[in-house]
């Protein structure tokens, strides 16, 4: 009867509705080069999403970072917290019931009233007691209601966790394989000041060059050398920023550097199709996360306004009490009692209606913060569309000027041997092409880096990536 009293009744707050979020079209950057609206595609891998870029240390840093990242524990232990909050929500739907069984020797005194006589008795007894909430308005249900929103909340955040995680391992990792590229053109710049050194050298001696030239030499040597220091600086540090995310001691952790990639072609970053910007709002877990937090908010509204009404408890008792042992469980033993209770809001001092505008305020809140999400997920992904169409532009204009660069030091050389140029037009041909070839190993990481930021930018693999934490019905299910 009162699982039917509490089934019929109506829950008071507002049932949760997902605010109206208008998507644009399309993205105004798909309409460049080869991107094209369209659903996400299964083949882009929504679990190990950095398998695209088919580099076998990047996919053993992403799982080595999956599974010992200490981030990414903290976030799944914060989902177990939220599990078993709602748990605890769901259990108050249902009855308590305590079982206190026990023993009791005692003497009356022959001077209290009524006069006893003085007698010991025992009083045995296993009663059990059971208490119950009836959900007349609701408190109980928005509860349960907002603690399951908050532990999808939390699953979602996990999520976004795991899919920041991905990518800053893999943005770090392209990051360190750029300064490899760069590292290895300094090093030949090295061999190439150290080889004129010893040219300018022998003509000095020889009496066919001014000191002038081993000096501005000399000079270029030592810059080559601060370059390359400066360079291998900032690969420690990235390999360092590699060991945390790993969760590895950096102490030990170590990437061998990749070999000298002079005369390879540097690979183009995949092409992932960006999809329709409506299909963005159920792929980022960061923008599941605010709208499951934005239901738990509403839920809060119920409970807020259900205390204003009165709670109704129906409380009982049943059992068994004997003074011996042997009778204990005999029929004529049972005892038992039942009766509801009433608990009525006369007089907070305002405290309820201040609660119910705060939890309205609170969902307000809440409804800004997601719609500021969903702007902020649009211009991420217009952002890195617009990185790879203008990075693959350099990359060309790039490509055209070292190739350029390098004839220019070509004939400045030629000149120079023939004593048709001097060593400064050498000097400032050497070094622009040194800058030129820098830059197009810059920008081959920075290409890699803004496909990164894309796959990041439209929600990665979270739906069907690793997931330690297995799925909860109590926590997500609608």
């Amino acid at each position: 009867m009162a699982g039917a009293l509490t089934a019929a009744s109506a829950a008071v707050g507002p049932d949760y509705q997902r605010p109206e979020t208008p998507a644009p079209a399309a993205y105004k950057a798909s309409e460049w080069g080869d991107w094209k609206p369209g659903e996400p595609m299964d083949h882009l891998g929504r679990g190990p999403w950095w398998e695209l870029f088919n580099d076998p240390e990047l996919d053993r840093l992403a799982v080595l970072a999956a599974g010992s990242n200490q981030e990414l524990r903290a976030a799944m232990a914060t989902v177990e917290q939220a599990r078993a909050a709602a748990r605890i929500a769901r259990a108050d739907l249902l009855p308590a019931v305590d079982a206190q069984p026990g023993f009791r020797r005692e003497r009356f005194s022959p001077n209290q009233e009524p006069d006893f006589g003085a007698i010991t008795a025992n009083t045995f007894r296993v009663p059990l007691d059971l208490s119950y909430e009836l959900d007349l308005w609701g408190r109980v249900r928005r509860g349960f209601e907002s603690a399951r929103a908050e532990a999808a909340s939390r699953q979602a955040a996990l999520h976004t966790v795991l899919l920041t995680l991905q990518a800053d391992v893999a943005q770090n990792y392209f990051r360190l394989r750029a300064l490899d590229a760069e590292i290895a053109v300094v090093r030949r710049t090295l061999d190439l000041r150290r080889e004129q050194v010893g040219i300018v050298d022998g003509r000095l001696e020889a009496g066919l060059g001014p000191e002038l030239d081993v000096a501005r030499a000399r000079t270029e040597l030592a810059v080559a050398e601060v370059e390359r220091a400066a360079l291998e600086r900032q690969r420690g540090e990235l390999e360092n920023a590699l060991a945390i995310l790993t969760g590895q001691p950096p102490p030990a952790f170590r990437l061998a550097p990749r070999p000298d990639p002079l005369g390879e072609a540097e690979p183009e970053p995949p092409l992932v199709p960006a999809g329709l910007p409506s299909a963005l709002l159920e792929r980022r877990p960061d923008i599941a996360e605010a709208e499951r937090q934005l239901a738990a908010d509403n839920a809060r509204i119920g409970i807020a306004r259900a205390a204003f009404f009165p709670v109704v408890r129906l409380t009982g008792s049943g059992g068994f009490l004997s003074a011996d042992v042997e009778s204990l469980f005999q029929w004529e033993s049972r005892v038992w009692s039942i009766g509801p209770s009433v608990s009525l809001p006369l007089f907070a001092g305002g405290r309820h209606r201040a609660g119910l505008r705060q939890s309205k305020a609170r969902f307000e809140e809440s409804v800004a913060r997601y719609r500021q999400r969903i702007l902020v997920a649009f211009g991420e992904v217009e952002d890195a569309l617009a990185a790879l169409r203008h990075l693959a532009v350099q990359a060309d204009a790039q490509s055209e000027a070292l190739a350029q660069s390098l004839r220019a030091r070509d004939l400045a050389q030629a000149g120079f041997t023939t004593g048709l140029t001097d060593f400064l037009s050498v000097i400032d041909a050497d070094r622009e092409a040194l800058r030129n070839e820098r830059a197009i190993r810059q920008i081959a990481g920075q290409r890699r880096i803004a496909a990164v930021q894309l796959i990041k930018a439209l929600g990665g693999g979270w739906e069907n990536g690793p997931d330690k934490v297995p799925r909860d019905p109590v926590a997500v299910r609608p």
